[in-house]
């Protein structure tokens, strides 16, 4: 186990769902732009670092059918099987690391809320790149929200790469062409703030 699946496997063994800073009821800026980018129920999407979002719970219920979660935690993932119930069966449960997973399927949306940003090695967001571009089919859609350069430095006890949707448009190349940008100032469970930057791009070929 890597230092990386074995931290977030003691976060999720350790704390509840709500008791971590990025907890959301409702990701309602995620689904609004899943929704942008995707209105076809039938479309494949991914989420990626998904952990114990509520945001597959969502999608469910906007009829969505063709999901799939991916994460380093195993325990986060069985939180999320717990919480959705019977329904659980309709989805996808990857458990990976993004930066060497290897897709066996095309995806038509790729979201990823506060997993990119813990990247902080070039090496490693090259490598999560790659992926991305193996599972993105031409015409697909990425969405990516990090920290913002306003936003805080670390997370969960770990230093952050914080990004606005130019650093990501870098990272991700010319195949990619920025669709739109959102700001979000998230309010932790004990009510602090963080500042979020949503960009979603489109994939050109």
């Amino acid at each position: 186990m890597s230092d990386r699946t074995a931290h977030w496997q003691n976060v999720y063994a350790t704390k509840d769902e709500a008791e971590v800073s990025w907890f959301q009821d409702n990701p309602a800026i995620s689904l609004e732009m899943v929704r942008a980018a995707s209105p076809d129920q039938n479309a494949a999407i991914i989420d990626v670092g998904g952990g114990a979002s509520r945001l597959v719970d969502a999608l469910l219920q906007d009829g969505y059918r063709n999901l799939a979660v991916l994460d380093l935690s195993a325990n986060a993932l069985d939180a999320a099987k717990k919480r959705i119930g019977t329904a659980a069966s309709k989805i996808d449960w990857i458990v990976a690391d993004a930066t060497t997973w290897r897709p066996v399927k095309g995806y038509d949306v790729w979201h990823d809320r506060a997993a990119f940003h813990f990247l902080t090695d070039p090496h490693d967001r090259a490598a999560y790149v790659e992926h991305l571009r193996s599972a993105i089919v031409p015409g697909g859609h990425v969405i990516i929200a990090t920290f913002a350069p306003d936003g805080p430095e670390k997370c969960s006890g770990l230093p952050v790469q914080r990004h606005d949707s130019a650093s990501l448009s870098s990272e991700l190349g010319p195949d990619f062409e920025l669709v739109e940008t959102r700001s979000e100032t998230h309010h932790t469970p004990w009510q602090s703030t963080q500042a979020f930057q949503f960009s979603r791009f489109k994939r050109s070929r």
